[in-house]
């Protein structure tokens, strides 16, 4: 294989890399819509199946002693419906998605750069070699 096809091939799997941790920081990111949802949005919980009238929760982090938080003490059902162990959970597990994602994105871009620089001091080391006329 030649210089300038090896080159070649070595970017695109540097382009597919990139891309890899591309998709997987969108995962993140859609993961940590999913736990901002989870922890800011109000919601409405069922007390019995096919209820008309569901209980009006408030959110999870901006209440201070509301209906998200004191639970079946003053007989709501908002505490179980979207409890604290599954926000973080979710964001735990966008975490090492994260993780991978930004290793895969930087690997990909400084191998791109790095192909582009060999390049061009290739390019510019044929330049200084060629004889002047």
């Amino acid at each position: 294989m030649r210089s300038r096809e090896y080159d070649l091939d070595f970017r695109d799997r540097a382009t597919r890399i990139r891309a890899w941790g591309i998709g997987l920081l969108s995962l993140a990111a859609l993961l940590w819509v999913w736990c901002a949802v989870l922890l800011l949005t109000p919601y409405e919980v069922d007390r019995k199946p096919d209820d008309k009238y569901p209980a009006e929760c408030q959110s999870r982090l901006f209440t201070e002693y509301g209906t998200a938080n004191q639970g079946l003490q003053r007989g709501d059902y908002c505490a179980d419906e979207r409890d604290w162990p599954e926000a973080v959970a979710v964001l735990g597990l966008s975490l090492p998605v994260s993780i991978v994602g930004v290793t895969l994105f930087t690997s990909g871009s400084v191998s791109r750069r790095m192909s582009a620089h060999s390049e061009a001091m290739r390019e510019l080391d044929r330049l200084t070699d060629t004889p002047k006329a």
